[in-house]
C-alpha cells in the first residue's frame, strides 16, 4: 500500500512561518493583499479560490476578488489588470488559467506588472525560473510540487523524473525547478511515443496532463513517487489525472486528489504574496 503524501502538513508548517512574517509587515503598516481575478465559474477554479481565500485568512493576507463573466471580453479583463497594477495596496495578483481565449490570456499576462506576478504568469517571472536567477516568482503549483517532495524527505539529486504535461503553468516550470536540484528530467506530452514506458522508468512521476484518469497501471511501477496535479469534477466529485485505485497498491507514495498538491499550492501562493509585500516595503525604504 502506497504512502499517501498529504499536503496539509506541508501547508501547515509553511503557514506558521508566514503568520509571523505577516504580523511583522502589519507592524509597519503594510497589510499583504492579494487580488484574485477569475473569468467564468469553473468548478476547479471555484474550489481553488475558496481554498486560497481560506489560506490567506489564516496567514493574515487581505483578499480582493475580481470575478468576471465568461463572456467578459478582452477589454474588461485588461481593464481589471490595469486597475490591479495601479493599486499600490495590492501586492500580488492571481489570474485563473487557462482562459477559454488564449490570446486574451496572453495579453493579460503581458500586461500584469511583474512585481505583482505571484504565480509565474509574466515573461519576467518565467525567465527567472528558466535561468535559475531567482528573480520573480515561479508558478505556485510547480513550486508546491518541489516543496512537497522536500518535506517528504525525498532526496532529489540524481533522481530520474518524468513530467507528464508541458504547460507553462506546471509542466515546464516544475521541470526547470527540479533540474536546478540536480534531477534528470524527461518531459512527456501528447505527441511523445510510448509515454507510458518513459513514465514507468522514472523514480518520480509528476502528472499535470489535464486529463482525468489518464494515468493507469501501464504508466506506473513499484517504488515510484507520484504527484498528481490534476483536478477534475466528475459527477459532483473531484479526481486527478491518475487513476488512484490503480496506483495506491503499486507505487511507493502518491498524492491524493483533493488534499495533495493543491493544499500546498495555496500556502506557496500566500508565501509569494508575503514576499511581494516585503519587497515593496524594502523598495520604499531604499528611496
Amino acid at each position: 500500500m502506497a504512502e499517501i503524501l498529504r499536503g496539509a502538513p506541508v501547508a501547515a508548517a509553511l503557514t506558521e512561518k508566514l503568520i509571523e512574517r505577516a504580523e511583522r509587515l502589519k507592524a509597519r503598516r503594510v497589510t499583504p493583499t492579494l487580488a484574485i481575478v477569475r473569468v467564468g465559474a469553473r468548478a476547479d477554479d471555484a474550489a481553488y479560490e475558496s481554498a486560497a481565500v481560506g489560506r490567506c485568512a489564516k496567514v493574515g493576507i487581505a483578499v480582493r476578488r475580481f470575478p468576471l463573466p465568461e463572456d467578459c471580453g478582452a477589454q474588461a479583463l485588461l481593464d481589471t489588470i490595469r486597475a490591479v497594477n495601479a493599486d499600490d495596496g495590492i501586492h500580488g495578483c492571481l489570474l485563473f488559467r487557462p482562459l477559454p481565449d488564449r490570446a486574451m490570456e496572453r495579453a493579460a499576462c503581458a500586461l500584469l506588472a511583474p512585481e505583482k506576478d505571484v504565480d509565474g504568469m509574466t515573461q519576467a517571472a518565467l525567465a527567472g525560473v528558466f535561468t535559475g536567477s531567482g528573480a520573480g516568482f515561479p508558478p505556485c503549483t510547480a513550486e508546491a510540487c518541489v516543496k512537497l517532495l522536500e518535506h517528504a524527505g525525498v532526496s532529489l539529486a540524481g533522481k530520474r523524473v518524468a513530467v507528464l504535461g508541458r504547460s507553462l503553468v506546471v509542466g515546464r516550470p516544475v521541470s526547470m525547478l527540479l533540474l536546478q536540484r540536480d534531477t534528470t528530467v524527461t518531459i512527456c506530452h501528447s505527441r511523445t511515443p510510448d509515454a507510458a514506458a518513459l513514465c514507468r522508468a522514472a523514480d518520480i512521476l509528476i502528472v499535470c496532463a489535464g486529463k482525468a484518469g489518464l494515468v493507469d497501471r501501464t504508466y506506473l511501477r513499484q517504488g515510484q513517487i507520484v504527484l498528481d496535479v490534476g483536478m477534475h469534477e466528475i459527477d459532483g466529485a473531484f479526481c486527478g489525472d491518475v487513476r488512484f485505485s490503480d496506483a495506491v497498491d503499486l507505487v511507493r507514495a502518491i498524492t491524493p486528489v483533493p488534499g495533495g498538491v493543491g493544499a500546498v499550492t495555496t500556502a506557496v501562493l500566500a508565501e509569494h504574496v508575503i514576499e511581494a509585500a516585503a519587497r515593496t516595503l524594502e523598495s520604499a525604504d531604499d528611496r
